[in-house]
Parts: structure tokens; C-alpha cells; sequence
């Protein structure tokens, strides 16, 4: 049997006693993405070795057929056996069926069973059902928990399939009404079913205290099994702001130890937070592993599809290190960070290292000199002419390798479309982010479109925490232009995002500051909302060409999408442009926000998408239900860059000219 057809429960078995990562990577939304991400995962499955790689789960039909391009594509390409996410609820049978079919039909044999975001529409969904006596998507709630899809693959598979399991070390809650209450221990009842169902595997939701997680697991091993492996979730901190929402979002907690290290004025340096962070997850790793007297020796990396936090929490572990010494292939691999004061090379994160063994007593520490740095030719030397390094991670030249800065400021949906951590930061879909009583309480029953305008300016306001495009908060520099943004509101042009423009302000500045001390950041003014089509061509868009007529260029550009995939732009094809960027002391400029064409069309699809899942929390062809679904017809996406960043009102005087 080749070590990609094994089952996760053998790849425990052979493994032994050995220390192990796990790694999940989530489908990115643009093309470019994925071959950039396939080129990633080859080489941090060559590098890692990893016990198993998982692919997430998509929400919607279309995310849900690129987790399982994905997983196809890995499955065949990289010698590690691929773990497919699966989640049942709101899902019908028949797509359920079509995963695991294609799973089989490709030689995968692992799924991760998870029951998913709690449906926000069941009650109202089953109650048009039974008045209606049933009809073509009773199907869909087939599956109600985990539990039954773990049954169910059991039932129709036996035991082709290695079946693993979501567990909370903190507790599992789907309402803030059960966040203060949630305790594992009201979970593990739950946990068992799945266990006795046949689940093999258990991977945790991502946490920062280890004390919880600690106690979980012995708890764990006592009431339900000895024998089981439990994986911990682990999720690097790469970028503060992400850190933090993260954990917002899985209610994981943030031990006031971790929060300290992370002072308010660091927090904007990515560079800073990245170290800080990855000594916090070596800790974490070392605490478990001795906590639990080694029971627990493989870690479930969330990787965000980042590649560099990983490879460096894997290098200063003392535990995972060991990963690098490659014993059933008689080499030793060993990946050496490159040091952060060679600026113009931090993308040459890891080099990977391999001779031939000479004997088992030469200890990997042996080989951790690095002497000479060939830059040109991608090759290290070390102390001993006759050894050469071979970079692993981040090679190539440009934006495929290390020249890239895509792990240097996580990027989301205004970040390079190429690069694989493109789009959300779960990488699971477009979704409310918050439960169903929350979204009544704070934005309401809306049936007409000054409803809408009153969510939106009460979350300029500070009114209400979020909008069903946005859970972040607004940043600092939003109050600029606060007023300006309600303005715009106020005449039905719904804005998502926005910024105002910054010519040289100082790295340390407390609203534009961004990255290393003594440094300067620039922006050009942007703004991105939906409008009326009508609006838009009768109004808008003859506006914008009028001013780029009169200034002889194009100050103004735009994108224009919908619903139905219509794309319209004043600039030419495949363009983009950067909003923002930075120069700081020895080092290249830095571009982390940008606004493109291919970005662009794939968050049209998406915050379309955000519409109907609104729509979703109201009865179908209630008040509600229909007036979200008209705006999203009848709505088009527009966003506009202002190129001139030292004139800072430009933008807004140009839209609010009447």
C-alpha cells in the first residue's frame, strides 16, 4: 500500500511514537490562487512530511466543486493522504453523495465529518414544508448532525473510509446567548455518539489556552477512549487583526499571558506579530506535548494557506524539529530561517537540506551552520563545501517565490489575487458570520430599501457591531470620512469599503501607521458599495466618465459587476490597482492592498451571494425574504479609486456633486 492510499488511522499506527504535523489548506477563489497554492503545498509536503493534509469544505454548490478539484489534484500530486472536509448540514443528500463518491472514485480515503454552521433557516424552511407537504428540498435536512453523516458513511461505505471529528476544548455554542455557558463537558456526550458511531480521529477547534485543552483531553481519555487520537487545532498568528477575529469567530479565548505580548503599538507591525507569534506556538506545542505525557505528537496547522509561520514553528520546536530527520529515506531534512535582518531577502524562508545519512549517531544539530548565501543561484552552503542546500520554501523568483510578500502582510479579499491565501481568512464561504438572533436583533426585518440605509449608517455610527458584508469593526481612519460615507448612504449608495487618502505618513502613525518604525505609508482614496442598476447607468457611471473628460485622464477608475456575472470597467483588461503601500528602511516597497480585476469579480460573486444568504433568515416569499432577494437582482457592485492621493477630498466632492 503507498503512503498516499493509507488511512489516517494507519498513518498513526506506522508513525509511532514519532512527533507529526497535519496541515489544512482551504481552495482559494481565483485561478492564479490555486496553481500558486498547489506549487505551495508541494513544497511544504515536501519539506513537513506532514501525517495528512485536509481540504475545507466550501459553502454554496460552486466552493464545494473546487474543495473537491482540490482534493482530487492533491490526492494525485503529493504523496501525503488527503483528509476531504464534509459538512452535512443544510447540505442536500445527493451533493453529500456526489463528495463521496468522487472521494472514493480518486483513491481518497479520509473524511473529516462535521456537521457545519447551524442552518439559519430550518425552522422556517420545515414549517413551509409541512404546509406544503413536503416537496424537493426535504432532502436537505437529512443530516442534522455529525453524527448522522458519520452513520451514514459507515452505513453505505463500512470501513473504506477513515472517518475523523470535530471536538471544543472550550465548548461548542451557536448563539451569544451560549457563550457563557459553554463548557466541553456539555459537548462530550455529543463527542461519544460520534465516537461509538465509528469516528477514528478527533481534530479540535483552534484554541490559545492550553490549560482547557489540557483538561479536555484527560477528560477525553478517561470517559471516552484511551485509544482514539485526539488532534489539537492549531492556528499561527500572521497579522493581529486576524488573530483576533479568528477568535471572535470560533469563540476561542485569549489567555491574558498571550494578549500581553502583543503591546497596542506593535500590533500593526506583521513582521513583529509573526515572531511573536510563533514563539507562542512553539510554546503551546511544548506545553502540550508534556501536558499530556506525550499522548498528543501530532498538531493540526491551520495554515490560512500560509506557508512561513508553519515552517518556522516546525524549525524552533525542539519537539517538531524532529519531523526534519527523514529516517525511512536515510536523509536528513533540515529547513533554516533566513534572518529577518536580510531584508531583501526575508521571502527565502526555508531552505531544505539533504545527504545522505552517515551513520545514525550524526545528530540533526550537526548541520545547522549556514556560512554563505548564494542569492543568485538559490543554493546555501554550509560550513563544508561538499553540503549544499536547496531552498524548499519560497523559491523562484517575482511573485512565485521570494520576492513575494504574500505571507508578509496576510492579505484577504484586497490582497494579490494570486497569491493562495487569497479571500476569507477560514477559506469556508460566504456566510453571516453571526447567529440568527443576532442578525434579527441588530439589523432588524428589513422590507424596504431605507431599512437597509438604516443599517448601514447606524454601523458607521457605531450604532450596531457589524453588516452582513463586514464583522471587523470600522478601522480608525474610517472617521475621516465618516461623514462623507453616510452622505453616500443617505442617497442609496450602500458602502462595503472604503479609505481615505495619506500622502507620507509616518509607519507610527496612530490612524495610517502600518509596518517597521521609521517608515512611510501612502493611500489613494477608494470607496466600494452597491447601487441601483438604474442609478448606475443613468447617473453614476455618465458622472465619472464626465470628470475623467474634463481632467483629460483617468483620475476616476471603476469596476461595475452583479449578480449575473456582468462585468463593466473604464480601465483595460486585467488591470489593477494599488490603493496602498509603504516604504520603509532597507527594504522594497510594500504593496498590501490592492484592487484588481480578477479580486474584484470573485468578491462580486461572493457579496452577491451575502444577499441571499440574508434573505435566508426570513420565511421564503415573506416581506423580507423578497425585498433582499430584489436588491439583489436589481443591484450592481461598484468600485471606484481616486489616483490622486495628495488631493484628499477629491473622491468625495466628486460623488457628492449634485
Amino acid at each position: 500500500m503507498t503512503q498516499v492510499s493509507q488511512t489516517i488511522r494507519e498513518r498513526f499506527i506506522l508513525n509511532g511514537d514519532n512527533p507529526s504535523v497535519s496541515l489544512e489548506f482551504f481552495p482559494p477563489k481565483t485561478e492564479a490562487g490555486k496553481q500558486n497554492l498547489l506549487a505551495r503545498m508541494g513544497r511544504m509536503c515536501t519539506a513537513l512530511n506532514p501525517l495528512f493534509i485536509t481540504i475545507t469544505w466550501g459553502a454554496g454548490g460552486t466552493t464545494s466543486e473546487k474543495t473537491l478539484e482540490l482534493a482530487s489534484i492533491a490526492q494525485n500530486a503529493f504523496n501525503v493522504p488527503v483528509c476531504l472536509h464534509l459538512t452535512c448540514t443544510n447540505t442536500a443528500k445527493s451533493v453529500i453523495d456526489h463528495a463521496l463518491q468522487t472521494a472514493q472514485k480518486v483513491g481518497i480515503r479520509n473524511i473529516l465529518a462535521l456537521r457545519g454552521d447551524a442552518p439559519i433557516s430550518d425552522i422556517y424552511e420545515k414549517q413551509q414544508q409541512d404546509q406544503e407537504g413536503g416537496g424537493g428540498d426535504e432532502e436537505i435536512f437529512n443530516f442534522n448532525y455529525a453524527v448522522d453523516l458519520v452513520r451514514y458513511i459507515k452505513q453505505v461505505y463500512g470501513e473504506y473510509f477513515c472517518i475523523g471529528v470535530a471536538a471544543y476544548p472550550e465548548g461548542h455554542c451557536d448563539s451569544e446567548a451560549e457563550i457563557n455557558s459553554k463548557s466541553f463537558l456539555r459537548d462530550l456526550p455529543f463527542l461519544k455518539q460520534k465516537i461509538e458511531a465509528g469516528a477514528d480521529f478527533v481534530i479540535t477547534q483552534m484554541f490559545y489556552d492550553v490549560d482547557k485543552f489540557l483538561s479536555f483531553e484527560k477528560v477525553f481519555r478517561e470517559q471516552i477512549s484511551s485509544a482514539i487520537p485526539v488532534i489539537p487545532g492549531l492556528m499561527p498568528i500572521n497579522n493581529f487583526m486576524i488573530f483576533n477575529r479568528a477568535s471572535k469567530l470560533s469563540h476561542a479565548s485569549i489567555p491574558q499571558a498571550i494578549l500581553d505580548k502583543f503591546p497596542i503599538d506593535l500590533r500593526s507591525d506583521d513582521d513583529v506579530v509573526k515572531s511573536i507569534g510563533v514563539d507562542i506556538l512553539v510554546d503551546m506545542v511544548s506545553r502540550i506535548y508534556t501536558g499530556t505525557n506525550g499522548r498528543v505528537k501530532c498538531f493540526h496547522m491551520y495554515t490560512l494557506n500560509l506557508e512561513k509561520s508553519i515552517a518556522q514553528i516546525v524549525s524552533r520546536s525542539p519537539l517538531l524539529s524532529q519531523i526534519l530527520e527523514d529516517e525511512h529515506n536515510n536523509t536528513v531534512t533540515e529547513m533554516v530561517i533566513a534572518d529577518d535582518s536580510d531584508s531583501t531577502n526575508k521571502d527565502d524562508a526555508i531552505v531544505e537540506k539533504k545527504r545522505r545519512r552517515q551513520s545514525s549517531s550524526h545528530s540533526q544539530e550537526n548541520y545547522r551552520s549556514i556560512l554563505k548565501k548564494d542569492l543568485d543561484t538559490n543554493i546555501i552552503t554550509s560550513g563544508q563545501p561538499s553540503r549544499k542546500m536547496l531552498v524548499s520554501i519560497s523559491q523562484g523568483t517575482g511573485t512565485l517565490g521570494r520576492d513575494a510578500t504574500w505571507d508578509e502582510f496576510p492579505n484577504g479579499r484586497f490582497g494579490d489575487s494570486r497569491s493562495p491565501a487569497f479571500g476569507e481568512i477560514d477559506g469556508y464561504g460566504p456566510s453571516l458570520k453571526v447567529s440568527p438572533q443576532t442578525a434579527y436583533k441588530i439589523w432588524g426585518y428589513p422590507n424596504k430599501l431605507q431599512d437597509i440605509v438604516n443599517c448601514f449608517v447606524r454601523y458607521l455610527q457605531g450604532s450596531i457591531p457589524s453588516l452582513p458584508w463586514s464583522d471587523i469593526g470600522l478601522s480608525a481612519e474610517t472617521a475621516l470620512i465618516q461623514e462623507e460615507l453616510i452622505q453616500l448612504n443617505e442617497r442609496g449608495y450602500l458602502t462595503l469599503s472604503s479609505q481615505p487618502s495619506t500622502n507620507a505618513s509616518s509607519s507610527t502613525d496612530k490612524i495610517f501607521g502600518w509596518g517597521p518604525v521609521g517608515g512611510h505609508v501612502y493611500q489613494k482614496a477608494f470607496v466600494e458599495f452597491f447601487v441601483g442598476k438604474h442609478d448606475w447607468e443613468q447617473n453614476l457611471k455618465l458622472k465619472l466618465n464626465g470628470l475623467n473628460q474634463k481632467t483629460g485622464n483617468n483620475i476616476i477608475t471603476y469596476y461595475m459587476g452583479d449578480a449575473e456575472g456582468n462585468f463593466e470597467t473604464n480601465m483595460e483588461p486585467n488591470s489593477s490597482s494599488v490603493v496602498t503601500w509603504g516604504v520603509f528602511p532597507n527594504s522594497e516597497v510594500q504593496q498590501t492592498t490592492i484592487v484588481e480585476e480578477e479580486s474584484f469579480k470573485a468578491w462580486r460573486d461572493e457579496s452577491f451571494s451575502i444577499w441571499l444568504e440574508w434573505a435566508k433568515l426570513f420565511p421564503r416569499n415573506s416581506t423580507s425574504n423578497n425585498f433582499l432577494k430584489h436588491i439583489y437582482s436589481k443591484y450592481c457592485l461598484v468600485a471606484i479609486v481616486y489616483h490622486d492621493f495628495t488631493n484628499f477630498e477629491g473622491l468625495w466632492e466628486s460623488l457628492l456633486d449634485s
